[in-house]
């Protein structure tokens, strides 16, 4: 296949794909935009609704805290799934629970005096709602499965973006763009190429890692394990023993910190079901990010200690899984990034409208003007 042959079909492509994905591709990346600061746009929004915290010398315990809201939601028929540690010093516990029906509902608790301030669920609130909007439609499985085939038109996009832009003939042209006297078609395809070279890496890292969350049965997780001639983990579970219940909160929570010296707990996710292992997140120094990419998997009959997920010394397959999340939500360079991925995901946006406007003009059929006839020589769309 030749360069003319490779380009044409990279054109059709790119074209068509756009206009058949764009509005959801617009949808998916000003949600996405949002969802880059929700941590910080919601820490506003909870301490306004709940009040905010003042630091003392001493946390409550998790045990305790878990055991406050058990007893305080024990007549709602609910759950308790997991408890999520305070990033900073004048945020909440957030305790997670469960209904019949799998909903999720938060519950926020001062790490100081142990009160209940409040819950919320997560699905009606405000970051639930453009958080289910952005990768599944507000529509289910349904839903999810078309914000993934979504996130693979972006990464097609962004590949066949990248082969047609211009600068690879000449680099300067690939960045000009022509304000002045300009027919409305060539700024915009100017717009288009520049706003597309920009954001098409970004992109398409946003593209793939989306498609491989939302749709697991195309299997990148076991492709990823094969590639890197990594051995896929075996589940970690826990063994019941007859007649024997669960060891404390407590008690597993001192053997996870034994597992993992010198490393800070982030998250406890319960065992909800005799198999099901008592997780304990951890961040060691070393590690980046909120919650940090430790986990240590107990039996939650014996204590045992399962698995480990060492998030300083990984896998090889685990090194590049664990860059998904970053790479998705632009937290790999910190603020700098997170601001850049903000008008990453404005840039679906700049693109549909950019290249409606070429398409548009381009499909009218009406003798050419002679200006029309030299922007279509500088111009092929």
């Amino acid at each position: 296949m030749n360069a003319k042959t490779i380009r044409n079909t990279a054109f059709h492509l790119h074209r068509w794909l756009g206009l058949i994905g764009g509005t959801l591709l617009c949808i998916a990346g000003l949600t996405g935009s949002v969802l880059v600061f929700w941590h910080e746009i919601d820490g506003i929004v909870l301490a306004q609704r709940f009040g905010r915290i003042i630091p003392a010398k001493e946390r409550v315990s998790i045990h305790a805290i878990a055991d406050t809201v058990k007893t305080a939601y024990a007549s709602k028929g609910l759950t308790i799934g997991g408890v999520s540690l305070p990033e900073h010093i004048d945020q909440p516990y957030q305790v997670w629970l469960n209904d019949a029906a799998d909903r999720v509902w938060y519950v926020f608790v001062n790490p100081y005096t142990g009160q209940v301030m409040g819950d919320r669920q997560w699905e009606t609130s405000w970051i639930g709602s453009i958080y289910s909007l952005h990768y599944k439609l507000l529509a289910g499985d349904i839903g999810q499965w078309i914000m993934g085939i979504v996130a693979l038109l972006t990464l097609i996009l962004s590949i066949t973006g990248i082969i047609l832009w211009p600068g690879w003939r000449k680099l300067i042209a690939g960045f000009k763009i022509k304000w002045q006297k300009a027919h409305i078609k060539r700024t915009n395809f100017d717009i288009h190429k520049v706003a597309g070279i920009i954001t098409a890496v970004f992109l398409a890292f946003i593209g793939f890692t989306g498609f491989a969350w939302n749709i697991p049965q195309a299997k990148v997780t076991d492709i990823i394990y094969a590639a890197t001639l990594t051995p896929k983990p075996v589940e970690p579970v826990s063994k019941p023993i007859y007649l024997q219940q669960p060891l404390a909160i407590k008690d597993l929570l001192q053997r996870a910190d034994a597992a993992v010296p010198n490393a800070t707990t982030t998250y406890v996710s319960f065992a909800n079901k005799q198999e099901e292992p008592f997780r304990v997140g951890k961040k060691q120094a070393q590690e980046t990010g909120q919650y940090g990419r430790t986990q240590v998997y107990l039996d939650q009959f014996t204590g045992k200690v399962i698995q480990i997920n060492d998030g300083v010394k990984p896998s090889r397959a685990e090194a590049i899984l664990n860059q998904f999340g970053s790479v998705h939500f632009g937290t790999f360079g910190g603020r700098l990034t997170q601001v850049l991925y903000v008008f990453v995901g404005l840039a679906p946006t700049v693109l549909m409208v950019t290249g409606v406007v070429m398409w548009w003009y381009r499909r009218r059929v009406k003798v050419p003007t002679q200006r029309e006839v030299n922007v279509a020589a500088e111009v092929k769309w």
